[in-house]
């Protein structure tokens, strides 16, 4: 029973707030048993002209006028023991990928680590659990 009980509360899969609560992130699990995350929702979802936000920080010319809503930030992680590692972290915010760990602090907040090269040379942020209720 202790088994199946850590196994519940060490799910990854489910609704994630960034740090400073202004975006959510839905984490799952694809039949390959890679996880990934994908933006689900915004606070502040449109630019200024009123149109949805888009990807313009990205160093792909072509990729600048996708929205931000419902893209994947998290690729490709598999489960490592009591981490989540292997996979990469996309930060819409200046256009760049970076390798990432996540492990749990506990069953409602996630650490995430991106880095380059190492993980002693990156920056770690966390997030929180939610539910699916915050659509705007």
């Amino acid at each position: 029973m202790s088994y199946t009980t850590y196994a519940q509360q060490d799910s990854i899969v489910g609704y994630w707030l960034n740090k400073s609560k202004d975006a959510k992130i839905e984490i799952f699990k694809k039949e390959n048993n890679w996880y990934y995350g994908r933006l689900v929702w915004l606070k502040d979802s449109l630019d200024v002209e009123g149109e949805p936000k888009k990807d313009v920080n990205n160093p792909e010319p072509s990729l600048r006028n996708r929205p931000l809503k419902d893209m994947i930030l998290l690729k490709e992680f598999s489960k490592d023991r009591k981490q989540y590692t292997g996979g990469t972290i996309y930060d819409p915010q200046n256009g760049k990928t970076y390798s990432c760990k996540i492990r749990f602090k506990d069953r409602n907040t996630l650490i995430i680590r991106g880095y380059v090269g190492v993980p002693l040379f990156g920056r770690t942020t966390t997030w929180s659990r939610t539910s699916v209720k915050l659509e705007k």
